[in-house]
């Protein structure tokens, strides 16, 4: 036998206890000295939370063996994560952020991972002025976003705060504004200037409303509409998210009057309908009126059903 074709047997021989081997094993560890493609794919996708076939070509017939096994599924074309890894924000965005480093994380996303973390999102949205194509969960939008409007946080960018907030407005209202305002994260000028910067907007209209309205900062949107009421009524004199101390206590009062020592609350259901935050409301209540302060309490069928009666309320706390 010829030396060629006895080194070509011993390659085949080589190469069939190789496969035998995967085949049992499910990956290529068992043969000495030859590294686990399999284990890089799981290195990989550990590490980042996601591969990218482009990136990692060499190991692109273990990304589809693991895909055929239903251990890795498609986020966006050529980008893996596990299966049951797959839906979750965190692994959308940076599928998003690798298909478009330049892009902008816009919207619900944005507002998730900066100020309302308690916010469900069901797309996330990628902004860019060119063009990309996007799965479900996963949407690429032909947007421009000013520099000063663009967060950069560990390789995932977003719009700020104050941009996330005007963008919201169209399907949430002010709530977005709103609950901005009571993260401490934007302040109206930070509005006016984001407002400044996209000025051409379509629903900018809709906005600059919306950010008039938040002139008192409320947060919430029934003590928006509290805000409404009273300036309607042409009372004057009153504070928002009003400041108190009471001996080691601090208190922050929705509206306050601190001229005539008179307190009113806005009792959302959101923020009020916890055991421990029923207590609270209690234990606070009793600290303001033992300090002088008259305290008017109103809920959101009140504020928007009886506006009327809410204002005479006000006004006769006020006469004392």
């Amino acid at each position: 036998m010829s030396k060629a074709r006895r080194e070509r047997r011993g390659l085949v021989s080589l190469w069939s206890r190789f496969r035998f081997c995967c085949n049992k094993r499910g990956d290529s560890s068992a043969l000495p000295g030859v590294k686990s493609f399999l284990a890089e794919v799981h290195d990989v996708v550990a590490s980042e939370g996601l591969i990218v076939r482009r990136r990692h070509s060499d190991l692109s017939h273990s990304i589809d063996r693991l895909i055929k096994q239903g251990r890795l599924v498609a986020v966006l074309p050529g980008i893996y994560a596990y299966a049951e890894h797959g839906h979750l924000l965190q692994t959308r965005v940076r599928a998003a952020m690798q298909v478009c480093p330049t892009g902008v994380i816009t919207g619900q996303a944005a507002a998730k991972l900066s100020f309302w973390p308690e916010l469900a999102v069901s797309e996330v949205v990628c902004a860019h002025p060119g063009r990309r194509v996007g799965q479900p969960g996963i949407t690429f939008t032909r947007r421009r976003i000013p520099g000063p409007l663009v967060l950069e946080r560990r390789a995932i960018r977003i719009t700020t705060p104050a941009l996330t907030a005007l963008d919201l407005c169209e399907s949430v209202g002010g709530d977005g504004i709103d609950t901005a305002l009571r993260a401490r994260v934007i302040s109206l000028a930070d509005l006016h200037a984001a407002l400044a910067l996209t000025p051409d907007r379509p629903g900018n209209q809709l906005r600059r409303e919306l950010v008039a309205d938040s002139r008192d900062e409320p947060w919430s949107h029934p003590e928006r509409l509290f805000h409404r009421i009273l300036r309607t009524g042409g009372l004057v004199g009153w504070a928002t998210n009003h400041l108190v101390r009471i001996e080691n206590h601090t208190f922050y009062l929705d509206v306050a009057f601190p001229e005539h020592l008179v307190a009113v609350e806005i009792d959302g259901r959101a923020h009020h309908s916890s055991a421990a935050a029923f207590e609270r409301d209690r234990w606070r209540q009793n600290q303001l009126i033992l300090a002088g302060w008259r305290v008017l309490r109103f809920t959101w069928q009140m504020v928007t059903g009886e506006p009327e009666a809410v204002l005479a309320a006000v006004r006769q706390a006020l006469r004392g």
